[in-house]
């Protein structure tokens, strides 16, 4: 049964963002779209999602538990960093795709992707612990493995202020975290009305971000996707490795079984949609990110269901 309803969960997903490729083939969406949707999701609906589902979802004693958690998303993620890095060394990949690729072994799309998938597999108590995943892996993006992208490029020898790679890091999802944090250990309650609000607001990241996906990959020519061993090396790292690294860290550990299945399910999402964004901005190899965020997005439709039936056994 809990497989059917993985596969249920995901045909949603695939649904909508199928209605965005299709409505961006009938020319309703367009570039501009795609950009108007990512700022709406990034500046709005996820800081907003985010501070009525922890304030409807914590108080003080639990949200202080929540944050032991960190410990799994960081150490895995710079244990896999540390993996692709030798990889990308033992397949002599080109030197201007030797960050994107690092960078796409190691960090994955953990909001656009992860936040509906695991909202449509665990439901709403799954939230903060996608948030905890999120805050590393988004950290861990704009310094290391944006570093290693702008070193790709043309650009590469541009020195990057502190202050630039600290507006990265806290972006607005993650202030819009940081705020809600802040009022529930100050036990600050907000008005029913904006929390309402929020919630309205927020129920907009799941199919904005769907439709922003569909027309990401509308946007990538199937001739230009070409099987290579770099390609299998990011599948094997998003799909395997990096999953593996998770369930090795927290086997042992005494965290919450949900916790558990909800880093493993961030850990095995596709490449990061801002890696094409990065690469293009420090005039790196853009499309060959778009077409590994293309090809990792298409594949977890796959891989997804085929976790939730391997939870069935080693939890």
């Amino acid at each position: 049964m809990i497989i059917f309803h993985t596969i249920e969960s995901i045909f949603s997903i695939v649904l909508m963002i199928i209605t965005g490729y299709v409505l961006t083939g009938k020319g309703w969406f367009n570039e501009e779209a795609s950009q108007l949707f990512s700022r709406i999701i990034t500046n709005v609906a996820l800081p907003t999602y985010m501070i009525w589902n922890l304030m409807n979802t914590f108080n003080k004693d639990g949200l202080l538990h929540l944050a032991t958690g960190l410990i799994v998303p960081y150490s895995s993620m710079l244990v896999c960093y540390a993996v692709g890095y030798a990889v990308s060394k033992l397949l002599r990949v080109k030197s201007n795709r030797q960050g994107t690729f690092r960078s796409m072994f190691f960090v994955s799309n953990t909001i656009f992707i992860g936040l509906p998938v695991n909202l449509a597999l665990f439901g709403e108590q799954s939230v903060p612990y996608v948030l905890l995943y999120y805050i590393a892996n988004t950290s861990l993006f704009w310094t290391i493995g944006a570093s290693g992208i702008r070193n790709d490029g043309a650009s590469g020898k541009d020195k990057v202020s502190a202050i630039e790679v600290i507006k990265k890091v806290f972006s607005p999802p993650l202030l819009g975290f940081l705020l809600a944090m802040a009022l529930i250990l100050c036990d600050i309650s907000l008005p029913q009305f904006i929390l309402d609000t929020c919630k309205y607001l927020g129920s907009m990241t799941t199919p904005l971000s769907m439709l922003f996906i569909g027309i990401a990959i509308y946007g990538v020519k199937l001739s230009n996707i070409k099987v290579s061993k770099d390609m299998i090396a990011i599948l094997l790292g998003r799909f395997v490795i990096s999953p593996l690294i998770v369930m090795a860290i927290t086997y042992a550990m005494p965290l919450p079984l949900l916790m558990k299945k909800v880093f493993i399910i961030q850990a095995m999402l596709p490449v990061m949609t801002q890696t094409s964004i990065v690469a293009k901005s420090y005039q790196g190899d853009a499309e060959y990110a778009a077409i590994m965020t293309t090809v990792t997005t298409i594949a977890s439709i796959v891989v997804i269901p085929v976790y939730m039936l391997i939870f069935q056994y080693y939890f």
